[in-house]
């Protein structure tokens, strides 16, 4: 009943307050403008934002409606629909958070299997490659049409949370929807050059900085590299700069297991972890207090990078190869 009662909430609603996770990433952003733009087109007045920092990071600056959206304190503070996108639980909305918790009813659309399914309706739908392909089906079933702007924000969802269509969810139906979005005449090399490919040269040398460091565990095929908060300030690089420095360590061949240990401004550490085989990230991040999917996972550790590192090592068992 969860897929229908998501259906009559946002059907019904006239001001709906859409909510993405604090530090969004391109399947909450995705789904979230996505979402807005399909409200908007069919009538309705919604409000987007997500816990902080504003704005979004420069390689989703691209994204259509992002101008749209207001930063939490815009928020009215008890709203009769709150939808969250991509989001496991109440604290990863951050500052977002209490607007969350005091609204009528709270709808939370994810495609993660830990989601603690903390809202008065839970469509989680773990079969999902994305959080956009959840909102893709919303919208077929409420009979709102998609367009190219709509287009773009679900692609931006799909293509990242695949890791450009190379993750174990790049299933079947991922293509069948790519193939469906690409009919909207998308701008796939611009899209591509934004989000993977695009960065300032200060990015560049931080990025080089903390490769030239790279740890390598040979016994059990794991890889790890840091960023502090002092290196941001050093370099002139804002955090959410760096969402991607964890792909540039996959590319390790002697890797299994990717461990990317950045140091957010007043947060602590945001680790990244990637499997490219037979290793379960997502119960390691678990055990480690986070969580995510068996092949993409994450935590925040209040530990040093050492022992984050060493915390990590002891649950990635050897010679997984």
């Amino acid at each position: 009943m969860d897929f229908d009662d998501a259906v009559d909430l946002l059907r019904e609603a006239e001001a709906p307050v859409l909510l993405a996770h604090a530090h969004p990433d391109g399947d909450a952003l995705g789904s979230l403008l996505a979402m807005h733009l399909l409200c908007e087109r069919n009538g309705k007045r919604p409000m987007s934002s997500w816990g902080g920092p504003f704005p979004a990071a420069p390689h989703y600056r691209f994204l259509p409606g992002l101008d749209r959206t207001v930063e939490p304190s815009a928020l009215p503070p008890a709203p009769d629909l709150v939808v969250t996108f991509d989001c496991g639980n109440l604290g990863r909305l951050g500052t977002a958070a209490p607007v969350a918790s005091a609204a009528a009813q709270l709808l939370v659309l994810d495609h993660h299997a830990d989601n603690e399914r903390f809202g008065t309706v839970n469509l989680v739908q773990t079969d999902a490659a994305a959080t956009t392909v959840v909102v893709r089906r919303l919208a077929h079933a409420l009979g709102w049409h998609l367009d190219r702007d709509v287009a773009v924000n679900l692609y931006v969802g799909l293509v990242t949370d695949t890791g450009r269509f190379q993750y174990p969810n790049t299933t079947p139906d991922v293509f069948v929807l790519a193939e469906e979005l690409a009919e909207f005449d998308l701008p796939l090399a611009e899209v591509t050059r934004e989000l993977f490919e695009k960065h300032r040269f200060a990015y560049v040398q931080l990025a080089g900085l903390a490769l030239a460091r790279a740890r390598l565990d040979p016994d059990r095929h794991l890889v790890a590299a840091w960023i502090t908060a002092d290196e941001l300030d050093r370099f002139g690089v804002d955090f959410d700069e760096t969402e991607g420095f964890v792909d540039l360590l996959r590319r390790t061949a002697e890797a299994d297991v990717v461990a990317a240990l950045k140091e957010a401004p007043g947060e602590g550490l945001r680790v990244s972890l990637r499997s490219l085989g037979a290793v379960d990230v997502g119960s390691i991040a678990s055990a480690l207090g986070g969580g995510g999917h068996s092949f993409m996972a994450g935590f925040t550790s209040d530990w040093s990078v050492d022992e984050t590192f060493d915390r990590i090592r002891a649950l990635v068992p050897d010679h997984v190869l």
